[in-house]
C-alpha cells in the first residue's frame, strides 16, 4: 500500500534519486533516505505542499542548492521564541561544518541542545508523526536518521473556573483542552511517586494523546490492567472529545444510566484517584473521565467535602428526593388525576376539578405538551447566544405558561407540576444522570396514563432491577446498598466527618485501603484557677 502511494506521489526527480522499483520496495517501512533532496520531496509529497507546514533549509555557503540540513514544524503548533533559538543553532552548526556533510551538523546540534531533549528516528512515518504533533524536527543530509524537539506552543485556553460544576467554596481551577496542562493540575495536588500516568495515541487520523492516571498501591491492578485493554482495543478514525472513549470503554452500552463519571475539576480526579479509582483524561478537552463509579456517585459534589459534614449530608439528601421528584412528579399527578381521584382530598379534588373543567386535553397529553415544551425552551436556551440565552429561556417559559393557562389549553397545576419537575431536575449535580432522569420520567408518564398508580409501579420495578445488576468494571453500581456494604455508607448517602472515615470503599481499592490513621481526641486539661492569696502577696513581694 505503501509502496503504491510512492509510485504515485513521487516526483520524477524523486524516482531518478530513490533508484529502482525493487529497491523502493525493499526499503518498507520507509526510512529515512541519505539524500536530503529525496527525503525533502517525500515529506512534500505526503503531506501535500500545505502552506502551514514549513520547511527551512541551511546549506552551504557555496552550494546554496544543496541543503545540508532541513528544519521541518508546523506553524501555529510550536513556540516561536524557542524556535528562534533553534534555527539560530542550525545556521551556526551548519556554518561550522567543515566537511559540508550533513553528519557533522547532527553531532554538534546533538550537542549544542541538549536541554530540548533530542530524540532520534530513523523512519519517516514517525518524522510525519512528530511535525504534526507539534515538534520541530531536523533532516540532515547524508544521516539516515532524523532528530525531534518537542517545544509545543500556540495558541491554549488559560486555567479558568469550570463552567459546568461550579462551587461556593473550593479551587476555581479547570481543566483545559491541552493534556499537558491538564496533568500538570492533577501532579500538582498529588506529590506522591505513586501516581502513575500513561499516554497513549489512539485514532487513525487525530492521533489523540489519552493518558491514564491511577495511584499504584491505590488502584486495583485489575481494574487498570482491563482499562488498557479495553483503549488498546479501540479501533477508530478520530477521537475528538472524551465522550468517544466513554461509549467504547462503558458497561452495558444501552443502558440510559451513566457507568462512568466525566468531571472538569482536577480536584474531583485528585480524590478520586485517593479512593482507587481510575482517571482518563484525553488531550483537546477539559472533561476527564473516573471509573469506576456507583450510582449515588452521581449525587455527590466537590463542594460536599469542602463544608460542615451535617450540611453536606442535608445537600445530599435534598438532590435524592429532587431526583425522586423530577422522576415521579408528573407521572403521580397523570395517574392520581385520571385513575385514583379517590386519593385525593376532597377540598384539593374540587380544586382540581374546577381547574380542568375546560381543558380540552387529557392529563396525559397535556403534561407531554407541556414537558416537551420545556425541553424546546431548555434547548434553545443552550444553543442561543450566552447574552440573550438566559433571558429567551425565562421569558419564553413565563409567556407560554401564562398564555395557555389564560387560553384555558392547559391548567395552573400542570404548570406548576411541570416547572417543579424541571427546577428539580437540575438539582442533580451530574448532567448525564440529569439526562437518564429526564428520559426516564416520559416511559413512566406514558405507563401512568395507561395503567395509573400501577403502570407506575410496574416501571419501577425493572429499573431498580436493571440498576442492581449494573456493573461499573467489576464494581456493583448500586453499591453499598445492594449488596449492602455498611463499611463504605459513610460517604455516599450521608457523609460522616473527615476524622471517622479511616479506610477507602473496599471494593473499589486496591491493597491499600486504610486512609488514615484513627483518630485521636485532644486532651481536655482542666483549667487552674490562680489564687487570689497567692496573687496578692506576690505584689506585697514586689512591692517591698
Amino acid at each position: 500500500m505503501l509502496y503504491d502511494w510512492l509510485k504515485k506521489s513521487l516526483t520524477p526527480r524523486a524516482r531518478t534519486l530513490v533508484g529502482s522499483s525493487n529497491d523502493l520496495k525493499r526499503s518498507l517501512p520507509l526510512p529515512i533516505h541519505t539524500n536530503l533532496t529525496v527525503t525533502l520531496e517525500l515529506f512534500r509529497s505526503k503531506l501535500g505542499n500545505s502552506p502551514d507546514v514549513i520547511i527551512r533549509s541551511f546549506g552551504s555557503a557555496g552550494e546554496a542548492s544543496a541543503p545540508l540540513i532541513a528544519v521541518c514544524y508546523v506553524e501555529g503548533l510550536i513556540d516561536n521564541l524557542l524556535l528562534a533559538e533553534l534555527l539560530e543553532t542550525a545556521a551556526k552548526a551548519v556554518e561550522k561544518d567543515s566537511e559540508g556533510n550533513g553528519r557533522e551538523t547532527a553531532e554538534r546540534l546533538a550537542r549544542d541542545i541538549p536541554s530540548l531533549a533530542l530524540h532520534k528516528t530513523d523512519v519517516l512515518d514517525q518524522v510525519f508523526a512528530s511535525v504534526l504533533s507539534g515538534d520541530v524536527v531536523f533532516l540532515m543530509d547524508q544521516t539516515p536518521y532524523a532528530l525531534s524537539a518537542s517545544i509545543g506552543g500556540g495558541p491554549r485556553r488559560s486555567v479558568e473556573e469550570p463552567t459546568s460544576q461550579t462551587v461556593i467554596r473550593g479551587p476555581k481551577e479547570g481543566f483545559t483542552e491541552d493534556l499537558s496542562t491538564n496533568m500538570a493540575l492533577v501532579r500538582r495536588k498529588l506529590k506522591t511517586p505513586d501516581l502513575r500516568m500513561e499516554v497513549r495515541q489512539i485514532g487513525t487520523y487525530t492521533q489523540t494523546r489519552v493518558a491514564v492516571a491511577y495511584i499504584e498501591g491505590i488502584a486495583k491492578d485489575s481494574v487498570i490492567k482491563e482499562v488498557r485493554t479495553r483503549l488498546d482495543s479501540i479501533q477508530t478514525d478520530s477521537i475528538l472529545e472524551s465522550n468517544y472513549i466513554e461509549e467504547m470503554i462503558q458497561d452495558a452500552p444501552l443502558t440510559p444510566f451513566p457507568t462512568i463519571m466525566n468531571t472538569e475539576r482536577p480536584d474531583a480526579v485528585a480524590a478520586s484517584l485517593l479512593d482507587g479509582q481510575v482517571g482518563i483524561i484525553v488531550d483537546g478537552t477539559p472533561f476527564a473521565l473516573i471509573l469506576p463509579v456507583t450510582f449515588f456517585k452521581f449525587f455527590q459534589s466537590s463542594e460536599d467535602y469542602y463544608q460542615r459534614y451535617d450540611l453536606a449530608t442535608f445537600l445530599r439528601v435534598l438532590r435524592i428526593a429532587a431526583c425522586l421528584v423530577a422522576l415521579l412528579l408528573p407521572s403521580l399527578y397523570i395517574a392520581i388525576t385520571t385513575f385514583q381521584q379517590e386519593m385525593l382530598p376532597m377540598t384539593m379534588l374540587i380544586t382540581l376539578a374546577a381547574q380542568r373543567e375546560g381543558t380540552p386535553l387529557p392529563a396525559l397529553i397535556e403534561a407531554f405538551v407541556m414537558e416537551m415544551t420545556f425541553e424546546v425552551i431548555r434547548e434553545a436556551g443552550v444553543r442561543m447566544p450566552r447574552v440573550i440565552g438566559p433571558a429567551i429561556s425565562i421569558v419564553g417559559a413565563l409567556v407560554i405558561g401564562q398564555a395557555a393557562v389564560q387560553a384555558g389549553l392547559v391548567s395552573g397545576t400542570m404548570v406548576i407540576v411541570v416547572s417543579f419537575t424541571a427546577i428539580a431536575n437540575f438539582v442533580i449535580p451530574s448532567i448525564d444522570m440529569a439526562a437518564a432522569i429526564r428520559l426516564i420520567r416520559f416511559t413512566l408518564m406514558l405507563l401512568a396514563g395507561t395503567f395509573g398508580l400501577f403502570g407506575i409501579l410496574a416501571g419501577i420495578i425493572p429499573i431498580l432491577n436493571h440498576l442492581v445488576s449494573l456493573r461499573s468494571f467489576g464494581v456493583d453500581y448500586f453499591l453499598p446498598y445492594a449488596p449492602f456494604n455498611r463499611t463504605n455508607s459513610k460517604d455516599l448517602l450521608i457523609r460522616v466527618p473527615w476524622w471517622a472515615m479511616k479506610s477507602r470503599p473496599d471494593q473499589i481499592a486496591g491493597k491499600n485501603k486504610t486512609r488514615q490513621a484513627p483518630y485521636q481526641y485532644p486532651p481536655i486539661e482542666e483549667q487552674v484557677l490562680p489564687d487570689p492569696k497567692a496573687k496578692d502577696q506576690q505584689q506585697d513581694e514586689q512591692r517591698g
